[in-house]
C-alpha cells in the first residue's frame, strides 16, 4: 500500500510541476521518467501535444556495460539526448522532472545532458 501512496505523490508532484512549465516548438519540454531497472527522456512540443526525440537506457546506442539504474547510465542517456537535439536544431529546452526530486539518476541525467551541449 505504501507504494501506491509513493506513486500518487509522485504524480501530484508533476501535475503541480506542469502548471507552470510548458514547451514550445524553440524549447521544447524534456521530460524524464525512471523505472527501477532503466531511464527515459523525451523532448516534448506542448504547442503541438507531440514527441519529437526521445532516448533511453535501452536504446541501441547506449553504451554497452553500463546500467540504466544507476547514475552513470542517466549520465550517458543525457549525453545521447542531447546530440540527438543538437542534430535537430534544439539547443535550449525546459526542464520537467516528472515529479521526480532533482537527485541521484534524475540529476544526472540533466547533468549529461548539459555536458553534450543543452541548456536549460
Amino acid at each position: 500500500m505504501a507504494k501506491l501512496k509513493r506513486e500518487e505523490a509522485r504524480r501530484r508532484r508533476h501535475k503541480r510541476v506542469r502548471k507552470k512549465v510548458f514547451g514550445t516548438s524553440e524549447r521544447p519540454r524534456m521530460v524524464v521518467f525512471r523505472s527501477l531497472k532503466h531511464i527515459y527522456v523525451q523532448l516534448v512540443d506542448d504547442a503541438r501535444g507531440v514527441t519529437l526525440l526521445s532516448a533511453s537506457s535501452l536504446d541501441p546506442e547506449f553504451p554497452q556495460g553500463l546500467k540504466g539504474s544507476n547514475t552513470e547510465g542517466a549520465k550517458a542517456v543525457g549525453r545521447l539526448l542531447a546530440k540527438r537535439a543538437l542534430a535537430e536544431g534544439i539547443s535550449s529546452v525546459v526542464f520537467d522532472r516528472g515529479g521526480y526530486l532533482y537527485h541521484g539518476r534524475v540529476k544526472a541525467l540533466a547533468e549529461g545532458a548539459r555536458e553534450g551541449g543543452l541548456r536549460f
